[in-house]
């Protein structure tokens, strides 16, 4: 089993920074893609960013050039810098984590953008 405990969400105005944690624990020696996701109220979840064991990054379309996806395998963290921050970034991120046999999720942080 692998447990995701996200942390950094919270209320910024628009144009603003956040950065958000992911710490696994558990079985973590077999976890590949590591991402975050995000939900908006009446929305689908949707992937944010992603980073491989290598690595190699994936961002949606509406953060790329504001967000970046790191990893600290040393410290079994993943982390998101959120910036230039809009409104319509706000919602609730999720942590993900892969191995070969299944995903993980966290219990996700909220994010609000707001004057």
């Amino acid at each position: 089993q692998v447990q995701l405990v996200e942390s950094g969400g919270g209320l910024v105005q628009p144009g603003g920074s956040l950065r958000l944690s992911c710490v696994a624990s558990g079985t973590i020696s077999r976890l590949t893609t590591m991402g975050w996701y995000r939900q908006a109220p009446g929305k689908q979840r949707e992937l944010v960013a992603a980073i491989t064991g290598v690595g190699n990054t994936n961002y949606a379309d509406s953060v790329k050039g504001r967000f970046t996806i790191s990893r600290d395998n040393a410290k079994n963290t993943v982390y998101l810098q959120m910036n230039s921050l809009k409104p319509e970034d706000t919602a609730d991120y999720y942590c993900k984590a892969q191995n070969p046999l299944r995903d993980y999720w966290g219990q996700g942080t909220q994010v609000t953008v707001s004057s």
